[in-house]
């Protein structure tokens, strides 16, 4: 099973780093950043940029 990131939101500052860096355009915002499980190829990209520790991964 492919990890599964996901964004904190308590921790996410809304700078767009993750988005811009994103290779698939998975990382949308509406109101606040969510990543589309199904666009997500696993790169760990966005993790790597992401000035606050805002996303995780999870395998559920």
């Amino acid at each position: 099973m492919s990890p599964l990131y996901v964004i904190i939101k308590e921790r996410c500052t809304v700078c767009g780093l993750c988005a811009d860096v994103c290779p698939t355009e998975a990382i949308s915002q509406i109101g606040e950043y969510r990543i589309n499980p199904d666009c997500c190829i696993s790169c760990g990209l966005c993790r790597d940029c992401c000035p606050s520790d805002a996303i995780e991964i999870t395998r559920d």
